[in-house]
């Protein structure tokens, strides 16, 4: 029912499609030109945080922000022809979820997540080639909460990866079961290059078998300002996803990432493992365990280490409404969390979620 990081339906960020390229297809393609499908969904929540923070914030989370208020997290409506052998696809998004993302963009391309053209060239299997704004090759999870097992997003995809590059990136199956990819863009979370470096990036694509999926990916670039002493930033992400019943999954995800400026090295890591029990084709438990180390404050700004337990059980009703309850308990080895009443930072906050997602 979902997605690994965007494999489903782009292919984590590469979105290709094997395109057969024989006289008799293309003959067809030009008789009956492919047709534009749309979809979306609709996506709204409710938090409670246990601590009632001061600001009503839940501190160091993205997506889920906010506490004790209903709020849309996001909205989005997808147009998108399959590349027989152009197409393209636009996710206009809207919502709180969306403004996360684009940080203070103001620009137009603000309220679109991804626009691209795509190219399939009748080279060998077929090099699909997308130029434009897409969401990110790295990580597990994605934007949209519909497509993650869990509602709220792990501190890994929140600060230790990007989320959406402006470029292009190619993407071609060296086997049947093994798709290498390349990218260049801008870098990271723009539309407009901070510097004249660009960003690179490549991953690698496995299925060994039915069961298991293997993703290794890398990104890497110069991200600040042109300056003297302006380094490189990398980053490296490993994803695996087992599947060893129908109703039994388990995954694991790690970044590791490196920054050098001023003279200065920073690194942040972590690690997310998950697991996920479908009673029903409607009813699903997942958890999610993860620690995640900031020490050098190179990604959140403050010097420690996160973790995070999550438990998120779901149900969907009538076929298109998605329904999540889940309990979440994060805590750091410095107290950053605040409370309402003016009392002392604590180190630990819990937070109650009610999720409703509506596609279409």
């Amino acid at each position: 029912m979902h997605r690994v990081k965007r494999f489903r339906s782009y292919a984590w960020g590469i979105g290709f499609s094997l395109v057969a390229f024989s006289a008799d297809l293309a003959a067809q393609e030009q008789a009956v030109p492919p047709a534009v499908t749309t979809t979306g969904f609709v996506d709204v929540y409710y938090s409670k945080n246990l601590a009632t923070p001061a600001g009503n914030a839940n501190a160091y989370r993205n997506f889920d922000m906010v506490q004790n208020r209903f709020d849309v997290s996001l909205a989005e409506i997808v147009f998108q022809k399959t590349a027989s052998p152009i197409g393209f696809r636009i996710d206009a998004d809207f919502g709180s979820a969306n403004d996360v993302v684009q940080g203070t963009s103001s620009r137009t391309l603000a309220m679109v997540q991804q626009a691209y053209v795509t190219a399939v060239l009748p080279l060998g299997a077929g090099l699909t080639v997308d130029m434009g704004k897409f969401v990110t090759h790295m990580g597990y999870e994605v934007i949209e909460s519909r497509d993650n097992w869990n509602y709220s997003r792990s501190f890994l995809f929140s600060w230790a990866i990007p989320y959406y590059h402006f470029g292009v990136r190619a993407a071609y199956p060296i086997l049947p079961s093994v798709t290498l990819s390349g990218y260049l863009s801008n870098g990271w979370n723009n539309l407009e290059d901070n510097n004249d470096a660009k960003t690179v990036g490549a991953s690698i694509f496995m299925t060994p078998s039915e069961q298991l999926t293997v993703i290794a990916a890398w990104i890497g670039g110069n991200e600040q300002p042109d300056s003297a002493n302006a380094g490189m930033r990398n980053v490296i992400d490993l994803t695996l996803v087992y599947r060893p019943t129908a109703t039994v999954s388990f995954a694991i995800n790690g970044d590791y990432g490196t920054e050098s400026f001023a003279g200065t090295s920073v690194t942040w890591k972590g690690v997310a493992l998950y697991g996920r029990y479908a009673f029903s084709d409607a009813t699903a438990l997942a958890v999610r365990s993860e620690i995640y180390d900031d020490t050098d404050g190179a990604t959140t700004g403050t010097a420690m280490r996160l973790g995070e337990l999550t438990a998120t059980f779901e149900h969907l009703l009538l076929g298109g409404l998605l329904l999540r309850a889940e309990f979440r308990h994060d805590w750091s080895t410095v107290p950053v969390y605040t409370q309402a009443d003016g009392g002392a930072p604590l180190d630990h906050q819990s937070t109650i979620a009610l999720g409703a997602v509506v596609s279409f």
